[in-house]
C-alpha cells in the first residue's frame, strides 16, 4: 500500500512494466528545482516498452550506450532525444538488468512557481520542455532520498479510469509490437 502524498518505493517501480504504466496514472510528476521549487503535474498517460524481443523497444538492440539505463535498477530515469530535438522522459521497470520502461507521454501541469501561464504538455517532448529535463536527467535515480525528480502519490486517489490503445509514433515497427494496447490514458484524458 503506498502512503498518501510519499514517493513511490523502487519497489513500486520493480513490478511488471504493464502493472506500472497502467497504475503512473494519476500520480503526481514532481522536478525540485532552486530553493525547493516544484514543477508538478498529475501523469495522464503514458506507454510500455518490455525488453529486448520488443521491436518497438530501444533495446531490441542489446545493450548500448543509448540504452544502458534501461538496463538499470527500476525507478531510473532513462532521458533519451530523438528526432534531433526532442528530449523523452522514461522510468525503468522491472528489475536490473531487464530493459523495460515506461514512457510518460503528458501530464496536466498543476504547480509552478512563476506566474507565467502553463505550458502544454500533452506530448512526451512538451512534457520535458516544460519541466526542463533534457540529458543531464539521464540516470538520475528517482527514489533516492535526495532525487531532484520523483513520482508522489497524490492523497486522494487520483488513478479511476483509463483507456489502452496501441503505442503512438513508432513510424515502421512491425505487427504485432505496432498494434500492442501498451499505451494507456486516464480516461479524461483519451482523445486529447
Amino acid at each position: 500500500m503506498l502512503e498518501p502524498g510519499g514517493r513511490l518505493p523502487r519497489s513500486f517501480y520493480a513490478q511488471p512494466t504493464l502493472t506500472v504504466a497502467r497504475l503512473l496514472l494519476g500520480k503526481l510528476l514532481v522536478r525540485l528545482g532552486a530553493g525547493g521549487s516544484r514543477q508538478t503535474g498529475v501523469i495522464a498517460e503514458t506507454e510500455a516498452y518490455i525488453g529486448e524481443s520488443d521491436l518497438a523497444c530501444h533495446a531490441r538492440a542489446g545493450r548500448t550506450r543509448r540504452t544502458a539505463a534501461m538496463y538499470g535498477p527500476p525507478g531510473t530515469a532513462y532521458v533519451y532525444f530523438t528526432y534531433g530535438m526532442h528530449w523523452m522522459l522514461n522510468i525503468v521497470t522491472e528489475r536490473s538488468g531487464f530493459p523495460a520502461a515506461v514512457l510518460l507521454r503528458a501530464v496536466n501541469l498543476c504547480e509552478r512557481e512563476t506566474a507565467q501561464p502553463l505550458p502544454p504538455t500533452n506530448g512526451p517532448a512538451k512534457l520535458t520542455r516544460a519541466l526542463q529535463l533534457d540529458g543531464a536527467w539521464n540516470t538520475h535515480d528517482m527514489c533516492a532520498p535526495d532525487a531532484q525528480l520523483f513520482v508522489e502519490q497524490l492523497p486522494q486517489d487520483e488513478s479511476a479510469g483509463f483507456v489502452c490503445k496501441p503505442r503512438t509514433g513508432l513510424g515502421k515497427t512491425p505487427q504485432p509490437w505496432l498494434g500492442l494496447p501498451w499505451n494507456f490514458c486516464r480516461s479524461a484524458h483519451a482523445g486529447s
